[in-house]
């Protein structure tokens, strides 16, 4: 079987959780009235610290019926430069919302330095957008951005009167690598963005989570977005699956990451671990080529560990990689 690395977007369903889906009970959510969608809703809910939850198709769709809810046409909203919701989701937020994203470098931690926010926040004039809501990542780029960070950015916001809304498609990522409670994040922000299909393996959704009020505008934007699904309950039973079975063992995928850096390192490679997500400095274009002959899949220098990743999976590419090692020095010599 091909191993793929590209990304933790590729987990295929395991058969417990396809078991789930196929048993799950469902009505119409539009209506609100599939039983399991809700308990998916209240449980995300629950866990992250908030009153509602809302689940989308996408952690796009998600992040963009957010900022349609924070801010308004001719409003402004602070993002990283590399930022999810600046960079990669198509300018939803411009193209549907009239929003106007002001992007920054982020720092080399994946925080966004404070003080160059602060010095973005525009006056009070009609010559300049509303600066009204700030974009945070968790995990950024495979990094986890620690609690006290978000406590210090809370409380810029509350002086500057922003709201905090956090893409936290990786969350449990980050809480798992820094052994706190996701709370201990989320309390700090006024709006959360969760994925399931990533490292947790569902095979689609997100959950957007805030006030009972914030979510019932999201909710609105979702249908107005074509986000308005009927007998949802079949893949609103995977994310439950995953909440419940999947959450802690992503310490398994920072664990085969580590090892996998760690290995690579020892080929004489620049290999650094972050989270489940090892960056490879290649030395030449051959490596992908090399790889992709030995059954592995990359996308540039981000290898992404997940559930279908085992031990044996970290050997093959190691050992694939060191055949390239080898032929690439034999060709240089």
């Amino acid at each position: 079987m091909p191993i793929d690395l590209r990304s933790d977007t590729v987990t295929q369903p395991s058969p417990a959780m396809r078991s789930a889906m196929a048993e799950a009970v469902v009505g119409d959510d539009v209506y609100g009235e599939d039983p399991t969608v809700n308990r998916l809703e209240d449980a995300c809910a629950e866990r992250l610290g908030f009153e509602a939850g809302l689940l989308l198709p996408s952690g796009t769709q998600s992040n963009l019926a957010a900022l349609l809810s924070h801010c308004g046409r001719g409003d402004e909203y602070i993002a990283g430069q590399d930022a999810h919701t600046y960079r990669y989701e198509g300018g939803g937020a411009a193209v549907f919302g009239g929003i106007q994203p002001q992007p920054l470098a982020f720092d080399d931690d994946g925080t966004l330095p404070l003080d160059a926010v602060e010095a973005l926040v525009k006056p009070d004039d009609f010559h300049y957008a509303k600066t009204r809501l700030l974009c945070l990542e968790n995990t950024q780029a495979g990094r986890a951005v620690g609690a006290a960070y978000f406590a210090d950015a809370r409380a810029l916001a509350d002086r500057l009167r922003l709201n905090v809304h956090l893409d936290g498609a990786r969350l449990f990522n980050a809480s798992v690598a820094l052994g706190l409670d996701a709370t201990e994040i989320t309390r700090h922000c006024d709006s959360v963005s969760l994925c399931l299909s990533k490292g947790l393996g569902a095979p689609v959704g997100s959950v957007l989570c805030g006030t009972s009020a914030f979510v019932d505008s999201a909710r609105r934007w979702r249908k107005v977005l074509g986000g308005g699904m009927r007998q949802a309950g079949v893949i609103a039973a995977a994310g439950l699956y995953a909440l419940e079975n999947n959450v802690d063992r992503l310490a398994e995928d920072h664990r085969r990451a580590r090892t996998l850096a760690h290995r690579l390192r020892g080929l004489d490679l620049h290999a650094e671990e972050r989270t489940n997500m090892v960056f490879v400095e290649a030395t030449d274009a051959t490596m992908a080529t090399h790889l992709a002959a030995a059954g592995i899949q990359v996308s540039g220098p981000r290898w992404v560990i997940h559930l279908d990743i085992d031990d044996q999976a970290i050997d093959h590419v190691v050992t694939a990689v060191e055949g390239w090692v080898h032929s690439l020095r034999r060709r240089r010599a």
